[in-house]
């Protein structure tokens, strides 16, 4: 079962208070893309970016950005040494720090995630991590649901014993090896039921969550509102809205809508930072610093002034 609101540890306590604006509500920036930033930087040949290069594009991104932001989640890999090193990571900032393997094994319609094998949260904390994020590929229907939960459960457990938040970010997915992607009812269905069944397990309490419709399908505010408020109510635990690559006054709209059906704020990675993708380092700087860093600031500002902050999201369960 999730954790009580009058049961929450204080070293819990404490992270997510780090994590969290003086609202208590949280504005994180994301940037432990890996695989997938590759291909961003050069998609012809993924494989040719060195790791240098990505440890670069993440250092230019948190050092413009996260003075706008509650807190930022970043790789072990190529993220959290060089940010903490190079003090680009301001010291009132949350730190989270992702658990997981870039990707996930297995079949398409059946996907497993691994985590790093050198990294534990043990390992996590001891950085000075505010936070442990897993991102888990999950299908309430897949014949792999089973050993993503007790993988759940496992890092879930690891975290209650260090006393550190985990962040759970599940990815939902199409069973079927014919459909790309889930229709929009679809997506709100497996959302929705993912949120149910994971938010549940002792030890989770943060939930990453995508937006509970297809926005090209469902252009609707007030089924984009019923749906969210959906989401709100089904989660044990609050929840902040992932921003999936989405444009940036798209992502916008999203996130008012998701605040006032209840969402505690948002964890935003590339509908912030995406076009930097590609500029020569002195552009890219230019960009990160002005609208880049403009748009960290107009996210945060709208969940301070909308999102629900998380202590109100804490369910009796």
């Amino acid at each position: 079962m999730s954790m009580k609101a009058d049961q929450l540890s204080t070293g819990k306590r404490r992270r997510l208070q780090q994590c969290a604006t003086e609202e208590g509500v949280f504005s994180i920036l994301a940037i432990d893309h890996r695989n997938n930033l590759r291909r961003s930087l050069d998609p012809r040949d993924p494989d040719s970016v060195s790791d240098e290069a990505l440890v670069e594009f993440k250092l230019a991104v948190v050092r413009s950005l996260a003075p706008e932001a509650s807190g930022v989640l970043i790789d072990p890999e190529y993220g959290v040494e060089p940010v903490i090193t190079a003090n680009a990571l301001p010291g009132k900032t949350g730190l989270i720090v992702a658990i997981e393997r870039s990707g996930y094994v297995s079949s398409p319609n059946a996907r497993m995630t691994e985590l790093l094998p050198d990294w534990n949260v043990e390992k996590i904390s001891r950085t000075g991590a505010s936070g442990v994020k897993l991102l888990i590929y999950y299908h309430p229907d897949a014949p792999t649901a089973p050993q993503i939960e007790d993988l759940t459960r496992e890092v879930a457990q690891a975290c209650s014993d260090a006393e550190i938040p985990l962040f759970l970010e599940p990815l939902s997915y199409s069973l079927d090896p014919d459909q790309r992607k889930l229709t929009s009812q679809e997506r709100r269905r497996v959302v929705v039921e993912t949120a149910r069944r994971l938010t549940t397990i002792r030890g989770v309490d943060i939930l990453k969550a995508e937006f509970p419709l297809d926005i090209v399908a469902a252009t609707n505010e007030t089924e984009w509102l019923e749906a969210c408020a959906e989401l709100t109510e089904a989660s044990a635990v609050p929840w902040v809205l992932l921003s999936a690559g989405v444009d940036f006054e798209t992502y916008l709209h999203q996130v008012a809508v998701a605040s006032r059906a209840g969402a505690s704020g948002v964890a935003v990675g590339r509908a912030v930072w995406k076009e930097g993708i590609g500029l020569s380092p002195a552009e890219r700087d230019r960009f990160l610093s002005g609208a880049g860093r403009d748009r960290m600031a107009k996210v945060t500002s709208l969940c301070r002034t909308l999102s629900r902050p998380w202590t109100d999201g804490l369910k009796e369960v």
